[in-house]
């Protein structure tokens, strides 16, 4: 599990210098000034001269200096000593002590990066004391009901199953702003938060991902994510407005609950398919533009600029298979399952590669590994621009399911299944949810789909092969293991169902296009 940090949300020195209290007494940084989004973790009233040793770090030290008048060298030693323990800052009332602030301590100061200020205006230390330990109370407790809040509501959402996405949601709620889950090369695995600031995040996620953060002050803070020992990315929380303390506490309770959500398994698919998935389902569905889109691809790592995309579906494909295969070829894509049995692979070459060569070489590479002879790759023609892609997907989307059923009547096809290739059945297909096609169909098919049951289950795959072999009697018996006798007396039994004569050519094409039309609305 990811080591969280014990947090104490603290107020910076520059917050403290505003309280109206602290304003009364006319503060003036005299140094230290680039150090004023340091945190102050308590507020401690001090004169002796060594009081660094009674400090524990980040505290903001008052004093008036009555102690240190007239010795620089104990001046300077008193700042170092404050240095050395990692105070916040000093603050100096002048008055009896200092009329005016001392150089030396002034000096000593700003060498050492420590905020200095002196009140101009007498000042009661005690209010200031009890106005900075109330604030620091309460937003230690506001913290600690944050972060409780937000556990108690990603641990409900684990325990009830919720998909990944809807803790990112959860998690983005609460932040007030985008956030990128990625692998350890900086790929982005999933994100949340609202779409267009999401969309600003990505659109130069390679560069930016690399350079942004490093100062978490400016609202990039990273969480690591792994388990037993093993890092294996990290959750970015992208322009966090709140304040430092808040947004690493944000961040270690989402990298808790993601670390958890994977240990339980839970999704069948790993994020990063599941990042594929989402970028490919709204490619293909078009709700999304196109454009939109590009961010997305360019930060899950597809190479975008000056490609050539080659969008593809495999039947019954394995995605871990189809994934394993483009690595071995070293060819640059995507992989996402659709729908049962249809997985989009969306290919991006370089314009000066042979997209038919590599898509077939992908093909044959991909029946060579799964070892099923029936394997069947649908390719669109290949897209040269980003906003083609989706109509390249659905087209090959379209193919694989037109020779679906072609494969599985023993009929062969090409290794790259393409539009060309679907003829009149890809049309039928298209056409599949006109009444009038549908009405067609059943007129046509009306003896046997009324028949006693075994017809349906007996005749119809009988026709089927009979027809997409091109009425070739000796090839449909061998396919369905029968002898010819048999074979002729099942089509003797469709014809009087029918009332049609199978040797007559247009009569014969009416079943076949019917036959089609009823195949594509069952599918």
């Amino acid at each position: 599990m990811t080591t969280t940090t014990t947090l104490e949300p603290a107020l910076s020195v520059r917050q403290v210098l505003g309280l109206d209290r602290v304003l009364a007494g006319e503060p003036e940084v005299v140094a230290g000034a680039g150090q004023l989004d340091r945190p102050v973790r308590w507020v401690h009233v001090a004169e002796a001269p060594d009081v660094g040793v009674m400090l524990s770090g980040g505290e903001m030290v008052l004093t008036t200096g009555v102690l240190l008048a007239g010795d620089e060298d104990a001046q300077a030693e008193y700042i170092r000593s404050l240095y050395r323990a990692e105070a916040a800052a000093v603050v100096l009332g002048l008055g009896r002590a200092f009329p005016t602030p001392p150089e030396v301590m002034r000096r000593a100061a700003e060498r050492c990066g420590l905020p200095m200020v002196v009140l101009h205006r007498p000042f009661p230390f005690a209010e200031l004391t009890e106005e900075v330990q109330s604030r620091l109370v309460r937003r230690k407790f506001a913290a600690v009901s944050l972060s409780e809040a937000v556990r108690t509501a990603l641990t409900g959402l684990i325990t009830a199953g919720a998909p990944l996405q809807r803790l990112l949601d959860e998690i983005a709620h609460h932040a007030g702003c985008p956030l990128v889950v990625t692998n350890l090369a900086h790929r982005v695995l999933a994100t949340a938060g609202e779409r267009s600031a999401v969309d600003d995040v990505l659109r130069d996620w390679e560069r930016i991902s690399r350079q942004a953060g490093g100062n978490q002050g400016d609202g990039w803070v990273r969480a690591e994510l792994g388990g037993r020992g093993e890092r294996w990315g990290q959750i970015v929380l992208c322009g966090h407005r709140g304040d430092i303390a808040t947004g690493r506490l944000l961040a270690d309770r989402a990298a808790e609950a993601l670390v958890l959500h994977r240990m339980l398994g839970g999704s069948a698919h790993s994020w990063e398919e599941q990042s594929a998935q989402g970028l490919l389902t709204d490619l293909v569905s078009g709700v999304v533009p196109a454009r939109q889109l590009l961010p997305r691809a360019r930060a899950a790592g597809l190479p975008v600029n000056r490609r050539t995309f080659v969008p593809l579906v495999v039947r019954d494909g394995d995605p871990a298979q189809l994934d394993r295969v483009l690595r071995m070829l070293g060819l640059p894509g995507l992989v996402a399952e659709l729908a049962e049995g249809a997985t989009a692979v969306l290919l991006s070459l370089a314009r000066d590669q042979d997209a038919t060569a590599l898509t077939a070489h992908f093909a044959a590479r991909l029946r060579s590994e799964s070892g099923v002879r029936g394997t069947v790759v649908a390719a669109a023609e290949a897209r040269t621009t980003w906003e083609d892609v989706p109509g390249g997907l659905r087209e090959a989307r379209h193919v694989a399911d037109a020779v679906a059923q072609s494969a599985t009547t023993g009929l062969d096809l090409p290794v790259v299944v393409r539009l060309r290739d679907v003829h009149l059945r890809g049309l039928v297909r298209l056409l599949r949810d006109d009444p009038h096609v549908q009405a067609f169909a059943e007129r046509e098919l009306d003896g046997l789909l009324r028949g006693d049951g075994h017809a349906e289950q007996d005749l119809l795959p009988v026709l089927r092969t009979y027809l997409a072999t091109g009425r070739n009697k000796s090839h449909t018996a061998q396919l369905h293991h029968v002898s010819r006798p048999a074979l002729y007396r099942r089509l003797e039994a469709i014809e009087a169902r029918l009332g049609v004569d199978l040797d007559d050519f247009e009569q014969a094409a009416s079943v076949h296009i019917a036959l089609l039309a009823h195949d594509a609305q069952q599918a």
